[in-house]
């Protein structure tokens, strides 16, 4: 098998010559200003890895541009949001640049672009706290303010996968930690918007991948995104479901997964034949269908990218 080859058979959950395998680290934000360096070292990072297939970053493009949020006390403001633009600089931005990635990859291999859930964008351009405030001062204000980025979304996410010809998306689902939000306020306010987005990558491509984010020690209150619609699901294993075939049958899909991201754990720690060992472990408990390495989340700078290479070395012995 080719890595494309691979890479899809394993998103459709086909049995595979040896379990791929991707992480990836955000770029460095001294470069996010210059396109041509930042394509070059989503490429370079590519290279020397070796990884199966690429999950692309969004660097630059975190929080959402509406000018409403800019200050933004009371909550009722969320009903002035309206649609940026097919044109805005913020979506063409993304297409652009993407599209000068996958040219560099030159079709070898299987390629994901990050889209953050609606909540999400609107979250990394106030913060937390605010974002909080505001959806507890008017839900229904929020609803609204994420239908329109929602929408929004949408076509970002048909000029990635149409006009730039990534594979398919990376879809981070965030704030569901088990301290955040009841179960029903959020299937009834957050909700929506997600599966929008989602159902609606679905009709242009069948390589997408749904992100179950986490961080910290807190865990998701996975119950909430059970039912989505998802092809692929990377989870943290070292925050929400440990055993690799537990977490086969809750999601019922091929699973993303393995290493634990964050700073001075095993994988920033381990010797090579630490790492070998490890690899032949998830892959023995993974198997060759219905599973690919990866991390909980994204792998911090420090990490040399030879210890990646280290992993995917690993795999292609099993």
């Amino acid at each position: 098998m080719n890595k494309r080859e691979r890479v899809i058979a394993a998103f459709k959950g086909e049995e595979v010559d040896h379990v791929p395998v991707c992480m990836w680290k955000h770029v460095p934000e001294d470069i996010w200003g210059d396109d041509d360096a930042f394509v070059a070292c989503q490429l370079n990072s590519y290279k020397v890895t070796d990884v199966d297939f690429m999950k692309l970053s969004g660097d630059k493009y975190f929080g959402w541009p509406d000018p409403v949020l800019e200050g933004i006390e009371n909550a009722d403001d969320l009903f002035k949001f309206k649609s940026i633009g097919a044109d805005h600089p913020w979506i063409r931005g993304q297409v652009e640049r993407t599209k000068k990635v996958i040219k560099g990859l030159n079709g070898e291999c299987v390629a994901l672009y990050l889209i953050f859930a609606p909540l999400s964008y609107l979250r990394l351009q106030v913060g937390y706290p605010k974002m909080m405030e505001l959806i507890r001062q008017n839900p229904e204000a929020m609803k609204h303010a994420l239908s329109v980025i929602a929408e929004d979304v949408k076509v970002l996410v048909k000029g990635i996968i149409e006009e730039a010809g990534a594979d398919g998306i990376f879809f981070s689902l965030q704030n569901a930690e088990v301290d955040r939000f009841t179960e029903e306020e959020y299937r009834e306010w957050i909700t929506p918007s997600e599966k929008s987005v989602l159902e609606y990558a679905n009709t242009l491509s069948e390589l997408n991948a749904t992100h179950l984010c986490a961080w910290e020690e807190t865990p998701n209150r996975l119950s909430v995104w059970k039912d989505y619609p998802m092809n692929v699901v990377s989870w943290a294993r070292y925050i929400d479901i440990k055993d690799i075939q537990e977490a086969k049958d809750y999601f019922g899909c091929t699973v993303w997964g393995g290493f634990d991201n964050r700073s001075n754990t095993f994988l920033y720690t381990a010797t090579k034949e630490e790492i070998e060992a490890e690899v032949a472990n998830l892959v023995a408990q993974g198997g060759k269908k219905g599973y690919i390495i990866g991390s909980d989340c994204s792998i911090h700078e420090e990490l040399p990218e030879e210890k990646i290479r280290w992993v995917v070395d690993a795999a292609r012995k099993i």
